[in-house]
């Protein structure tokens, strides 16, 4: 369950690291963030947790386009049904 919720995931952020419109610093969080979700190590819902305050952070970013702070947000609200 977890890991395809993982995956799709992975694949928004992989498109928002791939956009050359979103901001570089946002491009690297986003980029953080698949690295984490990559991770086997930690429990799936210590990796949601993590990049869930991660992306948390940037939605918040005032130059982040529209577009982009959309993805986040589903990224956001598909990690958030594992963590609980």
């Amino acid at each position: 369950m977890s890991q395809d919720a993982f995956d799709r995931c992975n694949q928004i952020l992989q498109h928002i690291t791939e956009d050359t419109s979103v901001p570089r610093n946002i491009r690297r969080a986003a980029e953080e963030s698949k690295d984490l979700l990559s991770k086997d190590d930690d429990e799936p819902t210590v990796r949601a947790s993590t990049v869930i305050s991660i992306l948390d952070e940037i939605s918040n970013d005032p130059n982040i386009p529209i577009h982009a702070r959309t993805l986040i947000w589903n990224v956001l609200s598909e990690l958030e049904s594992i963590r609980h």
